[in-house]
């Protein structure tokens, strides 16, 4: 019965690896991208949002040097604890240059060019996120594990910052509501820092891991 436990926790762990490597190789993609198209067009909320696929690129690699380890319980829970911590920080690092280049834009009147391609990358993306997060959540939740669950968090808020950024994106683009774009990343802002010190303080939201 032991063996078949932990054979059933192996398959887990390796499952949540598979999504890990697809997290990191789509966020990869998605930053070069976004941030690409954001200079180009000059959106900051573009930027912000190839910066958080740069970001959870840094969390997918600390998720899988926790799962990396997991067949190990005495350092599991010290090494789950460092991850969610990281994870939280980069929650954070987020939230600080989003609000930095908003503000900036609007003290500035930076009125960013309409971006096709930052369009149908945000849609893709809005689609393909919350798939990704409920199958992470899905792991997180048959391995107990608070660090994959907050991750599943980030990539939730990946698709909240996608329909965010496709609004902010398509009004400046239909009616030249040049204020839309930057307002639209000030609304990530509260959003990422809330989970941010909920994990560093070694919680998640819609915690499942007890």
């Amino acid at each position: 019965m032991l063996t078949d436990a932990f054979s059933a926790r192996a398959n887990q762990v390796r499952t949540g690896r598979k999504l890990e490597f697809l997290t990191i190789g789509w966020n990869s993609l998605e930053a070069l991208i976004a941030v690409a198209a954001g200079l180009l067009a000059g959106s900051v909320a573009l930027v912000g949002f190839g910066f958080d696929s740069v970001i959870e690129v840094s969390s997918g690699v600390a998720i899988l040097w926790r799962l990396s380890l997991d067949a190990d319980p005495h350092r599991r829970e010290r090494i789950e604890g460092v991850t969610l911590k990281i994870v939280g920080g980069t929650f954070l690092m987020l939230a600080a240059y989003v609000a930095f280049d908003a503000v900036t834009a609007l003290w500035k009147r930076e009125a960013p060019m309409a971006s096709y391609i930052g369009i149908a990358l945000a849609a893709v993306s809005l689609a393909v996120m919350p798939m990704l997060a409920r199958a992470k959540r899905r792991v997180a939740s048959q391995i107990q594990s608070k660090a994959l669950q907050a991750d599943s968090r980030q990539t939730d808020i990946c698709a909240y910052l996608s329909a965010i950024l496709l609004g902010g994106l398509i009004l400046n683009a239909l009616f030249g509501l040049w204020w839309a774009d930057p307002v639209a990343a000030l609304v990530m802002v509260p959003i990422i820092a809330k989970e941010g010190i909920e994990a560093l303080k070694g919680e998640t939201c819609c915690d499942s891991c007890h």
